[in-house]
């Protein structure tokens, strides 16, 4: 049985994301599909991903961006068809990190200085979204205009609790095995923590210099080729 890879979408970006990505694995023949991210905590936007893994036929590569890499980790923790994961541009946090935590002891990225705090039902806590004027910069500085100014006007709020909830489990990472995808100019979580993370976890790593955070955006070649490495180390 084919093996399926699952994207995963973190904050402020959607499915769209992963469209030229996904345009490469399709022509090479593997099976993937973009899942969407609720963006509301780690523990149920994990559960989430895990129940789409779970009715998943067959082998499984969990690929997460960004805060996806953190849902990533939760769900593959303790599903048994999840053989491999990919971090692009992401957290791959160990039990009781968070993604706020996690980059203690780096510079603060500047995507912390320009996030839009908004309020929505049923949370005292806010939801962030990315200062339109500030976005390109922090978020995509490589991607092509049209392509920026859709980004802009897509992206999809994440919930202050699900950057500050903890993982609570077994990372997924100590299990199966990983390989990290990384930009070194990525203005959104600092490229330090990025490749401390990808030796700590001992992940087969891919550094793309002058990378963004949106580098499934602008350098899909090089992100869809990792991804399929991954694939073909369980086939």
């Amino acid at each position: 049985m084919a093996t399926t890879v699952l994207l995963i979408h973190g904050a402020f970006a959607d499915g769209s994301a992963w469209k030229n990505v996904i345009d490469r694995l399709r022509h090479e023949g593997v099976k993937a599909r973009a899942v969407a991210n609720p963006l509301r905590g780690l523990s149920a936007d994990g559960e989430y991903v895990a129940s789409i893994v779970a009715q998943t036929d067959g082998d499984v590569v969990l690929v997460g961006h960004s805060y996806g890499g953190a849902v990533a980790t939760y769900a593959g923790s303790d599903a048994p068809n999840v053989k491999a994961l990919v971090y692009v541009a992401a957290f791959a946090l160990d039990q009781g990190e968070s993604a706020q935590s996690a980059t203690s002891g780096y510079p603060d990225p500047e995507l912390s200085s320009t996030l839009q705090p908004w309020t929505y039902p049923g949370s005292e806590l806010p939801e962030f979204t990315i200062q339109a004027e500030k976005y390109r910069h922090v978020f995509a500085a490589d991607v092509t205009d049209q392509e920026a100014a859709l980004g802009v006007l897509t992206q999809r709020p994440a919930a202050a609790v699900a950057l500050g909830e903890p993982l609570p489990i077994e990372p997924a990472w100590r299990r199966v095995p990983s390989w990290f995808v990384y930009g070194t100019a990525d203005n959104s979580i600092n490229p330090d923590y990025q490749r401390d993370t990808a030796k700590k976890i001992g992940a087969t790593t891919a550094e793309l210099a002058g990378g963004s955070h949106s580098i499934a955006i602008s350098r899909p070649d090089e992100v869809a080729a990792v991804i399929l490495d991954a694939v073909r180390s369980i086939s």
